[in-house]
């Protein structure tokens, strides 16, 4: 089983408009809702793939029976959520069908109290036993310590499971400390990390802060590794246009599987690069496409440093 935590879980809503212009009303064309929050979204991709996940993190409130009704209807997928007084947050996305762009909206989440707190370290530790792997995803609701992933990611390590965190700021600054086994940030999160704009050197010194391996989100450019066994950029054959949302939480899901499945880093990598593309390409935000995902299998391109080519296929899809 593999084990996603998502403090900040969400109701994702999209909207499509054909054009979004600031200052006007505007005709919805299409509504969309979703059990959200990075976490919960790589549990959608990594059920999608085959793999058995476990979802915690809290919810509460109207907005989290929504959150929890649509995600029993998620095969693969098994509810843990520690629920709590206050209400889950909402997220909303709207999509310019015009340009193809999409503006967020996310509510800053419920506030947690130290009991409510209490009540989900308890349930983590339970569920870390069965657990192959652990993924610590997303934003921290107010209330929750802001060293709150570097305690998590120590718990997981104490019982001997492999953790991937994603976040940003300073939760992710201290969870670096705590020495997690790969961290996923974006440029902009790598940069404000370490001080650096250039990524190769932004992510030597996030390794040199604690990180296992550093698999950074570069957008249309895909993914820069740092890891023990070498360095290598994934990319796509082509710029791919469409809807960003959650394309970085598919590539958790890529790198999950692969780590649990014990590939070697560049199938991790092109698995990642292919599922975070075929993100951006899906209809709905937070889905892939399976079919340009399969496709992108044999297209990524992973090279070393010294642009060697190093994989262009990752082999049988889990999926």
């Amino acid at each position: 089983m593999i084990l996603t935590v998502t403090l900040n879980t969400a109701l994702d809503i999209t909207y499509r408009v054909r054009s979004l212009r600031p200052h006007a009303s505007h005709r919805v064309s299409e509504v969309t809702e979703r059990p959200g929050g990075k976490g919960v979204n790589v549990a959608r991709v990594l059920a999608a793939l085959g793999h058995e996940v476990t979802v915690t993190g809290f919810t509460g409130g109207a907005t989290g029976r929504v959150v929890q009704e649509r995600l029993a209807a998620v095969p693969g997928v098994v509810d843990a959520l520690v629920p709590v007084s206050g209400a889950t947050r909402r997220t909303v996305a709207v999509a310019d069908e015009h340009t193809g762009d999409t503006t967020q909206l996310n509510e800053p989440g419920p506030t947690i109290t130290p009991s409510e707190w209490s009540s989900f370290l308890e349930a983590y530790e339970d569920l870390l036993p069965s657990a192959s792997a652990v993924a610590l995803c997303g934003s921290l609701p107010p209330g929750v310590p802001v060293g709150a992933y570097a305690g998590l990611v120590r718990t997981a390590r104490s019982f001997a499971v492999p953790v991937l965190l994603d976040t940003s700021g300073e939760p992710l600054r201290r969870g670096v400390a705590a020495r997690p086994d790969i961290i996923k940030p974006n440029a902009d999160e790598l940069a404000e990390l370490t001080g650096s704009h250039d990524p190769l050197r932004a992510t030597q010194d996030a390794r040199r802060r604690g990180a296992g391996a550093v698999v950074a989100s570069l957008g249309p450019e895909g993914l820069l590794a740092l890891t023990p066994d070498g360095r290598w950029r994934a990319t796509p054959p082509t710029p791919v246009r469409g809807n960003p949302t959650g394309a970085g939480d598919s590539a958790v899901a890529g790198l999950l599987s692969g780590l649990v499945e014990h590939l070697p880093w560049p199938t991790r990598l092109t698995r990642a690069t292919a599922l975070a593309a075929a993100t951006v390409r899906a209809p709905v935000a937070g889905e892939f496409d399976r079919g340009v995902y399969e496709e992108l299998l044999t297209r990524v391109t992973v090279t070393t440093e010294a642009s060697a080519t190093v994989a262009g296929s990752t082999g049988p899809s889990p999926g």
